[in-house]
């Protein structure tokens, strides 16, 4: 038999050998070549991949960072692994870099400098997040095809460095006059000037994340963009926007598809959800309620603390209001940190840090995304469950905030406190407030009908906007609040109310969140781990199974291993 099989491969090769003369002269008409590329669909193509990244950033850098709960293990090591990252590793490399690739040889070919100088951008951003979350990654040998099958790891600090580079590539390209339009733009409709505040900006952002190491470098290179054109008007908010088609093809924001459908969504995290609802409190010990908590979360329930006891799972109880057995090591970072709810007397139902509690019948019940950022429904008191088929609500007309005007606000400020730059961190700190409860309270025109809607309120009726909305009188006495508190506290305090107020502000983008965790170690009363020891912090992911599988070249981390910027001088929990 193995006669047979080497006389039928001689056979082909020789038949290929006679065909290859007249292989030359003949084109395959439906091949997809740089000459007959779509480049509308193509550019497309990149946007969607784009678009995917906030998505694959969302839950675990978010669950560290305590804004969602994070509930895959009851230790920090078992709590991600190989496969968990697939996706948006397989999202960079085989598709959007890729495509930037081919994207950006036919723009200089045809001169399309707008579309090959936002491709730039859109790359450099990538480049910044793989490093955040993975450290050295493969770059300059990677999407080289069959030249190069297993890419080696480049070191994080040069992978930003030449993230930087690109952007400047960008900028020098979307000043250029007289070149095409994009068809579609779902950042910036086409306006090149608003792609250079935003390549500005992330220039900014990569000096403020490198700032441990660098700092004389960052802030030299900080008080130049400052100078220049940056994000810092609503306008300008780099964002992936979405729509409220429901099928062929889904084009709602993917923590709506979570939370409105039939299944029973995340577990907020009790400590983000408290941060809102009762972490400030006034001379007389009352909360000071966030004016965005209910354009952040939708309540379920009226009454987390009274409940069937078979829906809880507290780990250390049976009952929320069991104050007794509350974990003792709470109280080490703060007494009045919740416990297995959120507040009580109120619907806010999540869950703490890596608790890894079986689930019980709780879908209807949990805390959910509300109207911002996912285009879910405005928290007003009418406590249903929202598991609809997609009906309430904005349809899930939401956006990933990737780097808002509030963001770099509070960037500058952190700057400001840090390096002394040439910024005034009050300011900054005001207006990036100012400008996130601007930017999530606009979310009622998205859906208009919420709030027009009539109800009873102590027999009379009035409107949904009326009872629930802070007026601007309230915003005030926020913003008002936390200044005085800022004006009244020590350097560090300072920088712990800046960099809480940072984290509020970010809710919807879970790596700037994670990032300014490991950059700063605020807020300082961060929430725990449920158990007492649950091993050391995540300080980068694990590589992909299908970069190490796959990879001759690629060897497995450790979660404990530190990005570049990352100089272990902060303590993280």
């Amino acid at each position: 038999m193995k006669y047979i099989y080497k006389i039928l491969i001689l056979s082909g090769l020789l038949f290929f050998a006679a065909c290859s003369e007249f292989d030359e002269n003949l084109e395959n008409p439906i091949e997809v070549t740089p000459d007959n590329v779509n480049v509308n669909d193509l550019y497309n193509s990149v946007q969607l991949s784009m678009g995917g990244i906030p998505s694959a950033t969302w839950y675990f850098p978010a669950s560290y960072a305590r804004m969602v709960a994070q509930t895959s293990s009851f230790q920090y090591v078992d709590s991600q692994g190989p496969n968990s990252f697939n996706g948006i590793w397989t999202n960079v490399y085989a598709n959007l870099w890729t495509d930037i690739q081919i994207l950006e040889g036919i723009a200089e070919e045809r001169g399309l400098a707008i579309h090959e100088g936002t491709a730039k951008v859109m790359k450099a951003y990538s480049m910044m997040v793989m490093v955040d979350m993975f450290g050295d990654i493969p770059f300059s040998d990677a999407t080289q095809g069959v030249d190069i099958i297993s890419p080696t790891a480049q070191s994080g600090a040069e992978v930003y460095a030449a993230a930087v580079a690109l952007l400047d590539e960008a900028i020098a390209l979307l000043g250029t006059a007289d070149a095409p339009p994009l068809n579609y733009d779902n950042f910036y409709d086409g306006d090149a000037s608003k792609w250079i505040a935003a390549a500005n900006t992330l220039k900014l952002r990569a000096a403020v994340t490198t700032r441990l190491i660098d700092p004389s470098g960052s802030a030299s290179t900080i008080n130049s963009l400052i100078t220049q054109d940056i994000i810092d008007t609503e306008d300008e908010d780099f964002q992936v926007n979405f729509g409220s088609n429901r099928e062929n093809p889904n084009s709602r924001h993917p923590l709506y598809n979570n939370s409105y459908e039939n299944t029973d969504g995340d577990y907020m995290s009790n400590y983000y959800m408290w941060m809102l609802r009762a972490d400030k409190l006034d001379d007389n010990g009352n909360p000071v309620v966030d004016p965005r908590i209910r354009y952040y979360f939708y309540r379920q329930v009226e009454k987390a603390d009274e409940l069937d006891g078979t829906v809880y799972s507290c780990f250390y109880s049976v009952f929320p209001t069991d104050t007794d057995a509350r974990p003792a090591h709470y109280d080490a970072v703060d007494p009045r940190l919740p416990y297995c709810i959120s507040f009580p007397g109120d619907g806010y139902f999540g869950r703490d840090h890596l608790n890894f509690e079986g689930i019980p019948p709780d879908g209807p019940l949990r805390t959910i995304y509300g109207l911002y950022p996912a285009g879910g429904q405005f928290d007003d008191n009418s406590f249903t469950s929202q598991q609809q088929t997609g009906v309430t609500g904005a349809l899930g007309q939401g956006i990933w905030p990737i780097m808002l005007a509030s963001f770099t606000d509070f960037m500058r400020a952190e700057a400001a406190l840090t390096l002394g730059t040439n910024d005034d961190p009050r300011a900054l700190l005001e207006s990036g407030m100012r400008k996130s409860i601007a930017k999530v309270q606009g979310f009622a025109d998205r859906d208009p009908n919420s709030f027009t809607r009539q109800i009873d309120q102590r027999g009379t009726l009035i409107s949904v906007e009326d009872a629930f909305v802070p007026d601007a009188d309230e915003v005030d006495a926020y913003v008002d609040f936390v200044l005085s508190r800022y004006d009244a506290a020590d350097a560090d305090g300072k920088l712990d109310i800046l960099m809480r107020e940072y984290y509020i502000s970010l809710w919807g983008n879970g790596i700037e969140a994670y990032n300014m965790y490991r950059r700063t170690g605020k807020p300082n009363n961060m929430m725990p781990a449920l158990e007492a020891n649950p091993g050391e912090f995540v300080r980068s992911f694990l590589y992909p199974a299908v970069n190490v599988d796959r990879n001759a070249n690629a060897t497995q981390k450790s979660v404990t291993d530190r990005v570049f910027w990352d100089d272990g001088s902060i303590n993280l929990y």
